[in-house]
Order: C-alpha cells, then structure tokens, then sequence
C-alpha cells in the first residue's frame, strides 16, 4: 500500500531514472550471460529488455494522457486517477519481474546440472598418471631381476611375491588418491555453480530493492 506525499506526484524525470537503472542493469546482465555463453539467460534477458521498453513507452503514453485528465478534471482527481493506474502497472510489472527472476534461476540451475555431469563424466575418464612406485619396491624388483639372472629361481620368486605384493598395495594407494583428488575437484566445482546461484539472487534483489524504493518515493 502506498500513500500520498505532501506536494502531489514525484516529478517523471525520477521515475524515468528509475526505469533506465534497471533497464541499465538488465543489459548489462545480458551482456554477461552473452560474453559467458550463457545463452539462455542472455535470451530471458533480451525479452525482459523488450517487454520492459514497451512498457517504458506505454507508461510514456499513460502519462500524457494523466496530464490532459488533470487539465480537464483537475490536479486532485487526476492524482487519484494517476495513482490507481500506477498501483495496477505496478503490481503487474512485479509480477513479471518475479516470475521472470525464478526463470532465470530454474534455467541457471538447469544448466549447472548439466554441467556438473559433463564434468564428472570428463574428469572420471582421465586416466591416471604413470605410477610412480616407491624406491623400496623398485629395490626389489631390481633383486629380483639380479636373482633370476643368477639362475636362483627360488629366491627370485620369494622376492617377486613380495614385490608384487608391495605393488599392488602402491597402485590401490595411488587410485584412492586420485578418488580424493576427484572428490574435492568436483566439490570446487559445486561450489562455484553455487556462488554463481546465490549472485544472481543478489543481483536480482539489487533491483526489487531499487524498484520498490522508486515506487514508494513516487507517491
């Protein structure tokens, strides 16, 4: 609910600005969104853009007409008058832009699953790099070569087994690590969808508060 202000209707060139900031705003969104290939957000951008500038140019036309009203049925009727059709493009404007807000995020989200699979998918076919075994194991595999050359087949295999052995428990180490690696790769990446998620609710309350400041300064 809004209330008249001593003095009558704040002057248009102050509604204008508050118009132009946003519609500032929403282009400079627009221009993000198409630099990061964001192209469904760019494209609800672009159609907010377009429906708010025709309803800059309606509104232009609604108040040409309050100013001949008010010549004729003078400037307290014409203030009501201005005032209801104010409330209603108002309302109506905040609904669109609500709903137009939860567009943007539903396909934000959208394109942060799809992203977030396309990665996993990349990052779990990486292969693993060369092992790198430890001196101790390269040790013994180097005993037991020497053994086998000797002709000491008993020994070589003694060596070979635990070697093997050894091996085996390195290369189970080095796939658990890079499990680990990938877990927190993936979680990096999370949270960054999610910072990008909660920018935008912060941009998107940047300009409610900015529209409900210029409508309540108007009357």
């Amino acid at each position: 609910t809004m209330s008249d202000s001593p003095g009558g209707a704040a002057p248009l060139d102050t509604e204008d600005s508050a118009v132009q900031d946003f519609l500032q705003i929403l282009e400079e969104h627009r221009k993000n969104c198409e630099r990061q290939g964001k192209y469904v957000e760019a494209e609800i951008a672009k159609n907010r853009l377009d429906e708010l500038r025709q309803h800059e140019e309606n509104r232009r036309r609604e108040a040409m007409r309050s100013r001949q009203i008010a010549e004729r049925l003078g400037v307290e009727e014409a203030h009501m008058l201005e005032f209801q059709q104010f409330n209603a493009l108002w309302d109506k404007r905040m609904a669109e832009f609500e709903q137009k807000s939860l567009d943007l995020e539903e396909a934000m989200k959208e394109r942060h699953a799809n992203e977030l699979m396309e990665y996993i998918r990349q990052a779990q076919q990486e292969p693993l790099r060369k092992p790198k075994f430890s001196k101790e194991l390269l040790n013994l595999r180097s005993i037991q070569q020497t053994l086998a050359k000797q002709k000491d087949y008993g020994e070589a295999h003694k060596i070979k087994v635990k070697a093997d052995n050894l091996e085996a428990f390195e290369l189970e180490k080095m796939r658990n690590q890079h499990q680990m690696k990938l877990s927190t790769v993936v979680e990096k990446f999370k949270a960054k969808q999610s910072a990008e998620i909660l920018a935008l609710r912060k941009r998107v309350q940047t300009v409610s508060s900015i529209l409900h400041f210029f409508c309540f300064s108007h009357f």
